[in-house]
């Protein structure tokens, strides 16, 4: 075997090490030969200072359970939702790092040299991505930029959240002049010519390989031909128009104190990209550690979002808590009504859309990321019940996104930690 001199072996690395990059940017297009006729979508929404364990957590299980004060808010939407207990992502610990595994269940992320893997998000975009202009949305509520993610690539590269609405709103339905259309139709067509000139490159390097390396490049190969179908994909979406929505674009509010307004603006967001079949994967971070004292319309706060969350049971933080929790629930049984009232061939959209709402805290005032409050609703699965699995040894919630993979058409028969489907969770 022929040796590969050090230029010519960096200059080659220097030209596979670009690729993530542009990943990155746009995760790449995984082929999907069986197109499903139903549109299936996911919101999953991760709160992470969790809720009171104690006002979310239902008694009794099965069908008959009693509604949990936080639940009784979300009341006539019962039958559209199962709520969890007893769930957990297996080895995810270390408190608030915790949630950027949220979607990922990556082990030990407070770990030094932890690595995060592909979030549920990107792992659906991947996969049917294609079949919208945008392949997933990520977005935020005063989201620690560069450090808090829900969304994460194939090689664990956090995927930053866009946490301006009325930016969100622009790119799904505004349409660019005449002049930025081909400014960008012209971006796209320069990153193709590039990956042109990386895969000739790298078959030139390719004769001179050993098996071993000539294998590495062949994936290699497989991933700029997935990134260069994704760009004539983007580029086909940037020639057709936008689709029209009645609704104004949203005014971003000043700070972050209107916490509550901004995740009202998430959720509209989310429902009219899902109305508009303009992307079938939402994820969206509510970075309620980086939040100050919130606006709560029925309270005055005494302390930031971080700092009430640890009460040490004070009464007074307690009761500030627990009104935040219910205004969350309030917001969530909006959005429930809201995707309820739109039709889409006669179904609606909830039924087309699974919300994973939850934390990766337990118990935020202790840290624990133990039997973390789950609430799935919608998206084609019989509900109306509670899961209630063993609290002290806890059940892999992973098992769950094996069940919404499938559900959206995606053979898959594990996912991170799961060690199969969901139990007791049944397709409509």
């Amino acid at each position: 075997m022929e040796s590969v001199s050090r230029r010519k072996f960096l200059k080659a690395a220097g030209v596979a090490l670009s690729l993530p990059s542009l990943e990155a940017m746009r995760p790449a297009m995984a082929r999907h030969s069986d197109e499903k006729q139903v549109p299936r979508r996911m919101l999953a929404i991760c709160n992470n200072l969790g809720l009171l364990p104690g006002e979310f957590f239902p008694t009794g299980g099965g069908r008959d359970y009693t509604l949990s004060p936080y639940l009784e808010i979300l009341k006539q939407h019962r039958n559209d939702f199962t709520v969890f207990s007893g769930v957990w992502h297996p080895d995810v610990d270390g408190g608030h790092p915790a949630d950027n595994c949220f979607l990922t269940a990556a082990p030990h992320p407070a770990r030094g040299g932890f690595s995060n893997t592909i979030s549920l998000d990107q792992f659906i975009a991947e996969r049917i991505g294609h079949l919208t202009r945008f392949p997933s949305l990520n977005l935020g509520v005063n989201p620690m930029q560069g450090q808090r993610s829900l969304s994460w690539t194939s090689s664990g590269v956090l995927i930053p959240c866009e946490e301006s609405a009325s930016t969100v709103f622009r790119q799904l339905f505004v349409s660019g002049t005449a002049q930025e259309e081909k400014k960008q139709i012209r971006r796209l067509q320069l990153g193709q010519s590039i990956l042109d000139v990386v895969a000739d490159q790298a078959k030139d390097l390719q004769k001179s390989l050993g098996t071993n390396d000539r294998d590495r490049l062949d994936q290699y190969f497989g991933s700029v031909r997935e990134l260069e179908q994704r760009m004539a994909a983007s580029r086909a979406w940037e020639e057709r128009p936008r689709p029209k929505v009645e609704a104004a674009e949203p005014v971003d509010p000043a700070n972050n104190r209107a916490y509550m307004e901004k995740v009202r603006l998430m959720y509209d967001l989310a429902r009219l990209a899902f109305e508009t079949d303009s992307t079938r994967s939402v994820a969206l971070l509510l970075d309620s550690v980086n939040s100050p004292a919130i606006n709560i319309e029925s309270m005055e706060l005494s302390d930031g979002y971080h700092n009430l969350s640890h009460h040490g049971k004070s009464e007074t933080k307690l009761a500030q808590l627990k009104e935040i929790d219910r205004s969350h629930m309030r917001l969530l049984d909006q959005l429930f009504s809201d995707l309820r009232g739109v039709k889409e061939d006669g179904v609606s959209l909830l039924d087309r859309t699974m919300v994973l709402y939850g934390s990766n805290l337990g118990d935020a005032d202790r840290h624990v990321t133990t039997n973390l409050p789950i609430l799935f609703a919608g998206g084609g699965f019989r509900h109306g019940q509670h899961l209630e699995f063993d609290r002290v040894h806890n059940y892999p919630l992973p098992n769950l996104f094996v069940s919404m993979l499938q559900r959206m058409g995606i053979e898959v028969d594990r996912f991170a930690s799961s060690t199969g489907t969901m139990r007791g969770l049944e397709m409509a």
